[in-house]
């Protein structure tokens, strides 16, 4: 299944009663394996969860770590950016030439890389204390 047919699916599925936009996600792993996330909302602002972020917590559960690709759709007049969090997220997972693209359920559709969307990421290397 092609990632964008994937996340299209997904976002049928998500959760947005309150402000009625509906994000779906998916993710190719290193291995061809395809994980699927919607927004889920809540009404206790700002409780709710990022398709990026479901799609990447489906991967680690399935015991997945490397993003190959990553494909976010939204019913918008331009392709929705990941927010900040779920950027950092990707980086955690994917390296910094990793393609994303932003799509509107419309057709419109900008592929960047995890390092365009997100530069200078917080990595582990600045964990290093050695």
């Amino acid at each position: 299944m092609s990632l964008k047919t994937a996340a299209r699916q997904a976002r049928e599925n998500a959760h947005a009663p309150y402000s009625g936009f509906k994000v779906g996600a998916a993710i190719r792993t290193a291995s061809g394996a395809v994980f699927v996330g919607c927004n889920v909302e809540n009404v206790a602002y700002p409780e709710g969860t990022c398709a990026e972020a479901g799609a990447i917590a489906a991967m680690v559960a399935a015991g997945e770590r490397v993003i190959a690709g990553a494909y976010v759709i939204a019913d918008s007049p331009l392709p929705v950016p990941p927010c900040g969090g779920c950027r950092q997220k990707l980086a955690e997972f994917a390296r910094g030439d990793v393609p994303v693209t932003m799509a509107t359920t419309g057709g419109l559709a900008e592929t960047v890389t995890v390092a365009e969307l997100l530069p200078g990421a917080f990595s582990a290397a600045h964990m290093d204390n050695t």
